[in-house]
């Protein structure tokens, strides 16, 4: 790609924030930034931007180096570094990655969005399930996206070399994250493929990364850990007994937490101590016991928590409009604010609800549940999903060590 004097790449990185509405205020706050780098570039006899250049500019000015190492950086400082690797990202991809997309339409673009809509059809007819329409959705309005600020305005231009070239604005990113959006952009190309928008098969060509279950350790709580967790959870407001039910559901029973947000009234049977659902991955009907524990927490928010609203939804949000949670909430924010509550440290290990999931499998094994069982309890279809678990305990670990017999290596 042909390197661009400093002054033109900002001209054209000016244009692109534009395109994608970025506010008069904020438009503001760059360009006065921008001002201040190219003024430092011509200080320095530099007439091209580099990484380098951009890390001089935030240390002369913030001290970035220093405060990252004595771990002062201020949520300004880090806006600061937003801004030179957003112009590093434009030199390398023409493109603006990593932004903020809550609450705003990803395409603007009427044939774009003829394109996804019609896309989001095709996935409802292959019977995805809502979250994967979501994801898959999702994800290729965000490649789309790109294809507009690369000045591709038509689907049947796409190229391998574009296809590679978007994957590699994922650097950076987990084997797990990148799995995901390229799978969700293979089903985008076969969809194109198949309405004739693309006269050859990409979708094929395009390389999946795979990100085995077997490699990754979950991300699991101490008995300790949860125990102050759950301890910095207010009871007497409603707010706390709704999120109470919420991590007991999730850490006892290990429900996803999509399937948490979908209870409804009739999925408690009471008389039996049974709850019945339906899984919203495997949309197989589980029926699992309710623990005392869970099953009080659960009838304190009903009774003494829940907001009067009209819905079969069990459990709501607490401001209005008291309405179920969003289809896009993963409810970490309720981890997040108790960890912070109960000081403990998040940058260990993932902290999201799912990290729950995982530790009651893993509290399951512990009490010698057999791996089948607890794939039933979990919804897996197969033991194979469950084994990941092993991997957090070490004891049953050793019991799968293999006896081999001693070798004379100078036999």
């Amino acid at each position: 790609m042909e390197k661009k004097p400093l002054k033109q790449l900002l001209q054209e990185l000016e244009k692109e924030l534009l395109r994608l509405g970025y506010t008069e205020g904020s438009m503001k706050f760059y360009r006065n930034r921008w001002k201040k780098i190219t003024q430092f570039a011509e200080e320095n006899d530099e007439i091209y931007y580099s990484e380098e250049l951009g890390i001089k500019f935030v240390e002369q000015n913030y001290q970035i180096l220093k405060k990252d190492f004595d771990k002062t950086l201020s949520q300004k400082d880090t806006q600061e570094l937003r801004i030179i690797r957003m112009i590093g990202d434009f030199q390398l991809h023409r493109t603006v990655l990593r932004r903020y997309y809550k609450h705003k339409e990803i395409l603007t673009d009427p044939y774009y969005k003829d394109i996804s809509s019609k896309f989001k059809k095709y996935c409802e007819q292959k019977d995805y399930s809502k979250v994967t329409v979501e994801h898959y959705v999702k994800q290729s309005e965000r490649f789309m996206d790109y294809l507009v600020s690369q000045e591709i305005c038509d689907c049947s231009n796409i190229k391998l070399t574009v296809i590679n070239s978007y994957i590699r604005t994922l650097t950076g990113y987990t084997y797990k994250t990148v799995e995901q959006v390229t799978c969700s952009i293979r089903s985008f190309l076969r969809f194109l493929h198949q309405n004739d928008i693309l006269k050859v098969d990409l979708a094929s060509k395009t390389p999946m990364v795979q990100a085995r279950k077997q490699t990754r350790i979950p991300s699991v709580w101490t008995k300790e850990e949860l125990k102050a967790l759950i301890g910095a959870i207010d009871r007497g407001n409603p707010k706390g007994k709704r999120d109470y039910a919420i991590i007991l559901l999730a850490c006892v029973l290990g429900l996803r937490v999509t399937d948490i947000k979908n209870l409804t009234f009739d999925c408690f049977h009471w008389e039996e101590k049974k709850l019945t659902f339906n899984q919203s991955k495997t949309r197989e009907t589980v029926t699992l016991p309710i623990p005392t524990e869970v099953g009080w927490a659960v009838i304190d928010y009903l009774k003494h928590g829940r907001p009067k609203v009209d819905s079969q939804v069990v459990f709501v949000r607490h401001l209005a409009p008291f309405l179920p949670f969003s289809e896009s909430d993963h409810l970490s924010q309720l981890i997040r604010d108790y960890m912070r509550i109960a000081h403990l440290p998040t940058l260990k290990k993932h902290r999201g609800m799912h990290s729950l999931r995982h530790t009651a499998a893993s509290r399951m094994l512990e009490h010698d549940t057999p791996l089948a069982v607890i794939s039933d309890i979990l919804g897996h279809t197969d033991t194979d999903s469950t084994a990941v678990y092993l991997k957090v305990d070490i004891n049953k670990l050793k019991e799968c060590c293999i006896n081999t017999p001693e070798v004379d290596v100078y036999d």
